[in-house]
């Protein structure tokens, strides 16, 4: 238990954005997952969910909820999946005409 008046005040602002952060947090792993299938399934809504993602991710790191690194290091990964999808996607296109 806190001792003091401010202790005690500070103990309801850390529940207070703990539970901010959780519910930024789940929204965020919401946006990376459906990314992520649609770039399984090679959806052409897969760009707009990977911007999505990316904004988020962004704006969660801009407001401390995560740390810097750790959006770049999720961003980069989902890039890479995007980029690999794409590209195997193209290949496909090509080797179905000729």
């Amino acid at each position: 238990m806190p001792k003091s008046k401010s202790a005690e005040k500070a103990a309801r602002v850390a529940e207070r954005r703990r539970l901010r952060n959780k519910s930024l947090k789940s929204a965020t792993k919401t946006h990376f997952t459906r990314a992520e299938k649609l770039i399984a399934a090679n959806q052409p809504e897969a760009q707009q969910a990977v911007v999505d993602t990316i904004s988020a991710l962004d704006r969660n790191a801009k407001k401390g909820v995560i740390h810097r690194n750790t959006a770049a290091r999720r961003k980069s990964r989902l890039m890479k999946k995007f980029n690999q999808a794409k590209l195997s996607g193209t290949a496909q296109r090509k080797t179905d005409k000729a």
